[in-house]
């Protein structure tokens, strides 16, 4: 039952991304809870999340596709790849100018959960790889 658990909470935090549903992506986390993000510093706590996800609508419009989402027995740990199919909007501080560019890009993350909260996502994705897109 804690697998299944995981991969439920998962599944929702993915269609709430997809649904563009911040809140409902912050209702699933834990306290505490840190967000390693690709070629980032670690953001803590909620509200950190909230104003990178705020940051994130700006910039960018991005669908996951292609999801394969993984936990192991105890529940307390899980993994998804996808695809991120997204519009960059509007240009990010230290990064090419946007113009409303399409990118497809493989993706991962991890996760570590807690009665079912998650705690902790690590977000992977080749930044060169982007950046050649968008360029």
């Amino acid at each position: 039952m804690p697998r299944a658990r995981a991969l439920d909470t998962i599944t929702r935090y993915y269609d709430a991304f997809n649904a563009g549903d911040t809140a409902g992506m912050e209702a699933l986390l834990g306290d505490p809870f840190a967000h390693h993000v690709n070629e980032g510093k670690i953001r803590h706590g909620v509200e950190a999340f909230r104003a990178f996800n705020k940051h994130m609508s700006r910039c960018y419009r991005e669908q996951l596709t292609d999801m394969v989402i993984m936990a192991n027995d105890a529940g307390t740990r899980g993994a998804a790849e996808f695809i991120v199919n997204g519009v960059y909007l509007e240009t990010d501080d230290g990064l090419p100018e946007a113009r409303g560019q399409s990118y497809v890009l493989p993706a991962g993350a991890f996760f570590s959960l807690d009665e079912g909260k998650i705690t902790r996502v690590v977000t992977y994705y080749n930044l060169a790889d982007w950046i050649a897109q968008v360029s």
